[in-house]
């Protein structure tokens, strides 16, 4: 196989990964609920946050199983979908020309290969959709980022812990955390500087979404943005993402004790006001981490964010066990993911089923040549 039909294939493969991870997270979020587990945001963050690092490291998982495999271990096990539809076809499992039934196996090929080629208009469309959109979606990342920059930049340090800083800002309406190369940036709105009471919580929200490796995900996943534009189980998941690690952040930070319920409450309504007021280069600007953002699709049925949010925090509600109810769901999702990414592989060989499809195939075409061959000689 080609590097880029390689790569394309690969591609291919992590669309329908997250598609598969993103529905599976779903069922187990709702089964859940179910034992009374529906406020246990943490361990949901952690299963996104799992998934995704068994989604970018698939490659690698199908290139152990096959080394298990020509090594003898795993020689006897074929969990290959492609095959298995062949043999249960072959099986009489279901009524479908031959003919057709191959052309529908063998699209993907054709399609990677067409592709690679471009051959045909639909090949060619196919190609200058992708580009357009994987440049559009570079070009607003890399501006972002360039605002995002002169955000940080033209605030002011007033204080500095270690690898972080603590900055002060005119230009933003609403605290948030970002990072560098090596730093990290805290910047806080300057009207805030006479509010003690929500400094003090932007402080501690945003140090957390820092001590929970959050930014390092925001990074990763606006970074890989453009590249899945057209799936919409990613942008699902980036939002799902977006919402738990804010209610993940908000029962931490109240379950240390150090600040009143009222005041964490008041400041997410004060500075929710202000978003509304947020000028468009803040809007723009990622990869960060807000303490809260207006919710502008609350006019749709169900909770908005900032509702779940002071909900979740006056409930008051704390999951005990979070690693033993983590390791409980995460084991059977990766267990499928795994077996999903071995599953969706390109076949690598002819196995007997597929030849004996080829030869019923081939079969079919030749009995059909016959058949017009022989009408045409009793028409003469």
């Amino acid at each position: 196989m080609m590097v880029g039909e390689a790569l394309l294939d690969a591609y291919i493969n992590a669309n329908i990964l997250f598609c598969v991870a993103f529905a599976l997270w779903f069922l187990i979020r709702g089964a859940m609920s179910r034992i009374g587990l529906k406020h246990a945001y943490t361990t949901q963050l952690w299963l996104l946050n799992a998934g995704f690092l068994a989604i970018i490291s698939a490659p690698l998982l199908v290139a152990g199983f096959g080394f298990l495999q020509g090594n003898g271990v795993a020689k006897g096990v074929n969990v290959n979908l492609s095959d298995m539809v062949v043999s249960y076809y072959l099986n009489g499992g279901f009524e479908m020309k031959a003919s057709d039934f191959e052309g529908l196996i063998l699209m993907r090929d054709k399609f990677i290969i067409s592709v690679m080629s471009a051959e045909g208009a639909f090949a060619k469309a196919v190609i200058a959709m992708f580009i357009v959109g994987v440049g559009l979606g570079m070009l607003r990342l890399g501006y972002s980022i360039y605002c995002l920059c002169r955000l940080v930049a033209d605030s002011y340090d007033v204080r500095r812990i270690g690898r972080i800083r603590i900055r002060v800002s005119d230009r933003t309406l609403v605290p948030f955390s970002t990072r560098g190369f090596r730093n990290y940036y805290v910047v806080i709105p300057s009207h805030m500087l006479g509010q003690h009471h929500e400094m003090k919580v932007s402080i501690a929200h945003e140090f957390q979404h820092i001590r929970q490796c959050d930014l390092e995900w925001e990074v990763m996943l606006e970074a890989l943005k453009p590249l899945f534009f057209l799936n919409p189980a990613y942008h699902a998941w980036k939002r799902q993402v977006e919402h738990l690690r804010e209610l993940s952040c908000d029962s931490q930070v109240i379950s240390y004790g150090r600040i009143d319920v009222r005041d964490y409450c008041g400041t997410l309504l004060a500075v929710c006001q202000q978003t509304l007021r947020r000028d468009r280069a803040f809007y723009i600007a990622v990869p960060k981490v807000t303490l809260v953002t207006a919710d502008r699709t609350s006019m749709k049925p169900g909770k908005s964010l900032l509702e779940r949010r002071i909900l979740s925090v006056l409930s008051g509600r704390r999951i005990r066990h979070k690693r033993l109810v983590f390791m409980t769901a995460a084991v059977p999702l990766m267990a499928a993911l795994v077996i999903t990414s071995v599953a969706i592989q390109r076949p690598g060989d002819w196995s007997h089923d597929r030849l004996m499809l080829s030869t019923v195939v081939n079969l079919d075409r030749l009995d059909e040549i016959n058949r017009l061959s022989a009408f045409g000689r009793i028409r003469n």
